[in-house]
């Protein structure tokens, strides 16, 4: 008897196909209708009131029209898409669906038999297609949109570095230390480094040279002046000369990189990243982090704030569909702004970056389930 009924709820499974009637097909066709309307009616706005600030920058900098088009503001879309997101969809659900209940299309459906869970269906299967739409963004598209949004931003409307590092400490290996005093970007040179090897809890080598430059060519730095001293079994050996070349894991782009370079990285590199930091022993690693975590976090948004929406507007209210578009808007840049707070919980130490920058989401589903559970049924 017990074989039988495995077996009948394997078949059950097998044989269960999610039905999409004309009511879902409508559901969904308003959703993603009105959620590509509104990103594109915002992204025209937003175009407007940017350029308007920036064309001084652009005209004083020379940029040319080409690439204010082609790499800043075709790269700056996708960037803006995704980080209002979350606001996009809940304004979607609470527009049309206020609507519907204005119109009394929800009492319809729910008379007609239909349940509030059931009627959940359609909006959940849009939310599926905005989150993966979404994932393939942050994942994949929009960090090469940022390298070049971000080369356009530095080339034309911000002051260009003169210097990018500073007291610079790396842990290359277990146990093997790089320090750097300053480095020029323009010739690619290392100041006051020191290149340090401790085995045992015992300094047994340290290199440290005046200068080191970027070679290419060899794909290692050149030192010069350079003073390399060994310690065994209680013996310093000491070795100065004026050039030396030396190979270590630490390339000329490591200090190209700046905190927002972490935007540019496809979700591959910036693993690798975080796995190399991580075992340098880099402070900057908590940036990177940030940026993990919130690629994965801010998508998933749209099931949680989906489910407020709709058990917000599924009620007819006797004074339209402004209330709810004004609580929709609020809700929406709380949750925006609340998910810049968390960062701050990392930067202090209070928190580790996957609960902070998840913890958003964890209060909101709180909130949606009360919402939903008290939601006209």
């Amino acid at each position: 008897m017990a074989k039988l009924s495995a077996e009948k709820i394997k078949q059950s499974i097998r044989d269960f196909k999610p039905q999409i009637t004309t009511i879902d097909r409508y559901i969904i066709k308003k959703f993603i209708g009105t959620y590509i309307v509104a990103l594109l009616v915002i992204i025209g706005i937003v175009i407007i009131f940017d350029l308007s600030e920036k064309i001084d920058k652009f005209v004083t900098n020379q940029a040319p029209l080409k690439l204010i088009i082609f790499q800043y503001y075709a790269n700056f879309i996708p960037y803006f898409v995704n980080m209002f997101s979350p606001m996009f969809v809940f304004l979607t659900v609470i527009l049309f669906t206020s609507k519907m209940a204005a119109n009394t299309e929800i009492i319809a459906i729910l008379a007609g038999g239909i349940s509030f869970k059931r009627l959940m269906w359609p909006y959940f299967v849009s939310a599926t297609a905005i989150v993966i739409f979404s994932l393939i963004l942050n994942l994949y598209v929009i960090p090469p949109c940022n390298k070049g949004r971000l080369a356009f931003e530095q080339k034309y409307v911000r002051k260009k570095y003169t210097e990018f590092s500073r007291n610079v400490h790396y842990q290359i290996s277990p146990g093997t230390f790089l320090y750097v005093q300053s480095f020029a970007p323009s010739n690619n040179t290392a100041y006051g480094f020191s290149l340090e090897s401790i085995e045992d809890n015992q300094l047994s080598s340290k290199l440290t040279a005046n200068e080191a430059q970027w070679d290419s060519t060899i794909q290692g730095w050149k030192m010069r002046d350079y003073v390399q001293r060994k310690y065994e079994e209680g013996v310093e050996t000491v070795t100065t000369g004026r050039y030396k070349d030396t190979c270590i894991a630490v390339t000329v782009e490591d200090f190209y990189r700046r905190r927002n370079t972490v935007q540019t990285l496809p979700d591959g590199q910036l693993r690798r990243l975080i796995r190399d930091q991580k075992a340098r022993g880099d402070k900057d690693v908590m940036f990177s982090l940030i940026e993990q975590n919130e690629r994965w976090s801010m998508p998933f948004a749209a099931f949680i704030l989906t489910l407020i929406g709709v058990s917000l507007s599924s009620k007819k209210r006797r004074g339209g569909i402004g209330l709810n578009i004004g609580i929709g808007i609020a809700l929406s840049f709380s949750y925006i702004l609340f998910m810049r707070f968390a960062q701050m919980f990392v930067f202090s130490g209070a928190l580790p970056p996957f609960i902070a920058l998840w913890l958003p989401n964890v209060l909101y589903l709180g909130i949606a389930f009360y919402l939903y559970r008290i939601a006209p049924k």
